[in-house]
């Protein structure tokens, strides 16, 4: 049973694997500038390569397709831990309000220095360094009140969390709105464009200053990812067997709000993507986390490139943002979840 989970595991990592590189071939290629596969492969192996070949690739497609990907990853893994901490297969890090709160101090950022990240270049590499930090900082703060009024008894209540998040939610959104409408007009035309969730501007900067957060937390949340496999057990089975449960489940809520935030910090709020993949992983592996996590990172980053893609394309020349492309396949999917979940 044990080897035909295991090959079933690998299988489908494969499988992904060859959805992320087609899904990265259709975007590198097609677009305003249309590309073969040979004048890709000859520009990425520095054969013959072209200066307008050069600058589309490696300043404007590669970073986009590395940040999508990144992105799809990060939402995901935090996706599965917040939905196994809480036991609802409802939970993703927008719902629960973490996307919110590191938003709103992204937003605070960009209010007070002026920052405006979808049109930011390789000067403000600083200003860019530093936005993972003010959106963890921002997705901490949600994750602790969501504690705070979420305990009960020393004990997190599921329901209240789940209401607590929405509370939380709503409350920081309508504050990034709030000081969004305070900017001028050229920085709020930049903090809404971003709020709505956008990658159109990624360049290798943003990478670097979320890449360390996605490679830490994530080998450390699967290392971790066990201790879900015993969160789905009762309270006190789980404590007969030596485990702290609320200390390891705000240590896990803590990783997942700084993936959250890294995401948030050079994407902007993009929904639904931690709820969808860890249930398509699910169908496709089972319920152990330690292989629904790697699928579902996997899902997560196919999903955001081909989002990402048809907002490019579709509207050509105009662009449709990642996050409302994400919101438009998310929410059927979640009313799906909605009417599966009452049956």
């Amino acid at each position: 049973m044990a080897n035909h989970s295991s090959r079933r595991f690998l299988f489908t990592v494969f499988v992904l694997l060859i959805f992320i590189i087609g899904a990265s071939y259709l975007h590198l290629t097609n677009g305003v500038f249309d590309m073969s596969i040979v004048d890709v492969l000859k520009t990425l192996l520095r054969v013959d390569s072209n200066v307008n070949y050069d600058l589309v690739i490696f300043e404007f497609r590669l970073p986009r397709i590395v940040i999508a990907g990144l992105v799809g990853v990060g939402l995901s893994i935090a996706g599965v831990v917040l939905q196994g901490i809480t036991r609802n297969g409802l939970a993703d890090p927008g719902i629960l309000g973490i996307n919110a709160g590191a938003g709103a101090a992204v937003v605070i950022f960009m209010f007070f220095f002026q920052v405006r990240l979808v049109d930011a270049d390789i000067h403000s590499w600083l200003s860019i360094l530093m936005m993972p930090v003010f959106g963890f900082a921002g997705g901490a703060v949600a994750a602790a009140l969501i504690f705070i009024f979420a305990m009960k008894n020393r004990y997190l209540d599921m329901q209240r969390l789940i209401l607590t998040g929405i509370a939380i939610n709503s409350g920081f959104g309508a504050l990034s709105m709030y000081l969004s409408l305070k900017m001028n007009e050229k920085d709020y035309e930049s903090a809404a464009v971003w709020m709505a969730g956008s990658i159109y501007n990624a360049n290798w900067i943003f990478i670097v200053s979320m890449l360390p957060w996605v490679i830490i937390l994530g080998i450390y949340l699967y290392k971790k990812a066990y201790l879900l496999d015993y969160f789905q057990l009762e309270e006190g089975s789980i404590t007969s067997l030596g485990i702290e449960v609320e200390k390891e489940k705000i240590k896990l809520l803590l990783a997942s709000a700084g993936l959250v935030s890294a995401c948030v910090s050079v994407s902007g709020s993009i929904g639904f993507i931690g709820l969808m993949a860890p249930h398509i992983a699910k169908q496709l592996v089972g319920i152990r986390h330690q292989y629904v996590l790697p699928v579902s990172a996997l899902i997560g980053a196919t999903l955001l490139i081909i989002a990402d893609f048809i907002g490019k394309t579709v509207f050509a020349p105009a662009e449709l943002a990642v996050g409302i492309v994400v919101s438009i396949i998310g929410i059927p999917y979640f009313l799906y979840l909605l009417v599966k979940a009452k049956e």
